[in-house]
């Protein structure tokens, strides 16, 4: 039986990852990019259909005013984001760069929940990753 799986990545040092799997969350986590990379893996070995949505932080127009430790921090979740597109076309996985604009984001545990009816513990990158892919 064929299953629809979409898989969110919000990227950064702390990576969220978010999976569905034919419209129900399944996972929703907090990890590095190497976990997250084998999880990824390990799901398209798994699955006839699946969709990576990335939250593309090099689409990002306006940092706000933020010092130099931020922003060099911005720098590094824009190369991470460069590294999940590389992985993707390396391993012929089907992703979508997403536009921070376009997603919904730092939502707090209580509106996650309300909205997703997720009830377990998520953290603010989780929930990023889930927002990726919720209704789709």
């Amino acid at each position: 039986m064929e299953h629809k799986t979409l898989i969110g990545i919000d990227a950064g040092v702390n990576t969220g990852l978010a999976v569905m799997i034919d419209g129900k969350l399944n996972q929703i986590t907090t990890c590095t990019i190497i976990e997250a990379m084998e999880c990824v893996k390990k799901l398209a070995d798994n699955q006839n259909h699946l969709t990576i949505y990335i939250e593309d932080a090099r689409q990002r127009k306006w940092f706000g005013n933020k010092g130099h430790e931020v922003l060099q921090g911005v720098g590094s979740v824009k190369r991470d984001c460069g590294i999940w597109e590389e992985f993707c076309l390396h391993h012929g996985l089907d992703f979508k760069l997403i536009a921070p604009r376009h997603n919904r984001t730092k939502t707090t545990a209580q509106e996650f929940k309300h909205i997703t009816g997720w009830q377990n513990r998520t953290s603010e990158h989780g929930r990023d990753a889930a927002m990726l892919i919720w209704g789709r």
